[in-house]
């Protein structure tokens, strides 16, 4: 159990750390107020999570504990819900409505097309 927490635990921070990063492209990129760097990290983290379940539906190249660092512990750092509703809350108390519309339609369309996209991929393997 201390080695599945620890697992879930290293892959958070190495997410959490990435997602960081990638997310100071909010203060750089301006388009129609939509936070970039969260649309970025959450339609990259549904590519990968997309891509790693089909490996570990259809072949035995991720053991659990591997699944649990990368698709628990990084994707589920790197990603945010969290940040993503609370963008969004902030763009409709600014009275940025069609902001905050076409950011939720953006981000569930590239994000359901994302995990397809990499499930598919990994039909490649």
């Amino acid at each position: 159990m201390l080695k599945n927490i620890l697992l879930v635990g290293t892959g958070g921070f190495i997410g959490s750390v990435g997602r960081y990063f990638i997310s100071r492209l909010n203060l750089s990129l301006d388009y129609y107020s939509i936070p970039v760097g969260t649309l970025t990290v959450n339609v990259a983290g549904s590519l990968i999570i997309g891509f790693l379940a089909g490996i570990a539906g259809k072949t035995d190249l991720l053991s659990l504990e591997l699944r649990l660092f990368l698709m628990v512990g990084f994707v589920g750092g790197f990603t945010t819900f969290s940040t993503f509703t609370n963008e969004n809350m902030v763009l409709m108390q600014n009275g940025q409505f069609l902001s905050a519309l076409i950011y939720t339609f953006i981000s569930l369309f590239l994000g359901f097309l994302a995990v397809y996209l990499g499930y598919s991929l990994s039909n490649l393997i």
